[in-house]
């Protein structure tokens, strides 16, 4: 069995390999069916000095989904910087994407993968900050555009207007990481497919010019 840790920094070391062997094995096989024991096995710790980090594997779960949606929420926070409203939600879907791509066995995991259930009583993450909840983030900026009148009259419904954004950008991001070396599609440019699909989500959502 390795050393216990000796300092906060390699506490937090090992901590984030036990996490990072976590995400690669829930994805890999599903999080039913992996053990705390073939996790310690991946990074080379036995079953005991895992439980030294993580009480049981729920603990580890419930940690695993506050790194990551912390990860994903912090990523978006320059976008506050930007006055348009539009452009806000613009460059918020792009950063979304970005982190898609970028780590995509976190976004795996955290919108590919059926998940045991994780309400806001589990979590270290405030719920409904935009600081820590992505989701409120975009809430956030669907918000403050349909305040200013930016879309459809008919649309009056912030939660429904996010979450069409979300789930047109999740599937390019979805197909993108599962699918993308499949050899029975010819993919077109993975940036010309975002920026369509973000077209044709705002050609349907946005008030017409006068």
């Amino acid at each position: 069995m390795p050393p216990k840790p000796k300092t906060e920094q390699h506490r937090l070391q090992i901590r984030t390999a036990i996490l990072d062997a976590a995400r690669e094995l829930f994805v890999e096989r599903g999080i039913e069916a992996v053990t705390m024991r073939e996790i310690a096995k991946r990074i080379g710790y036995s079953p005991t000095a895992i439980y030294l980090h993580f009480k049981d594997k729920e603990a580890l779960i419930h940690e695993l989904c506050d790194t990551d949606f912390l990860a994903l929420a912090q990523d978006l926070q320059a976008i506050e910087q930007i006055s348009d409203p539009i452009e806000r939600l613009r460059l918020l879907g792009l950063g979304y994407v970005q982190f898609a791509v970028t780590h995509p066995n976190h976004y795996r995991l955290m919108f590919m993968t059926p998940q045991v259930k994780h309400g806001a009583e589990d979590s270290s993450i405030e719920a409904g900050n935009p600081e820590q909840d992505a989701y409120a983030h975009l809430r956030v900026m669907v918000t403050a555009a349909h305040g200013a009148n930016c879309f459809r009259p008919e649309l009056d419904d912030p939660d429904l207007i996010a979450q069409t954004l979300w789930s047109g950008l999740h599937g390019v991001c979805s197909l993108e990481i599962a699918k993308k070396n499949d050899c029975w599609v010819e993919w077109r440019d993975f940036e010309a497919r975002v920026k369509l699909m973000q077209a044709v989500l705002m050609r349907g959502l946005l008030r017409e010019a006068a």
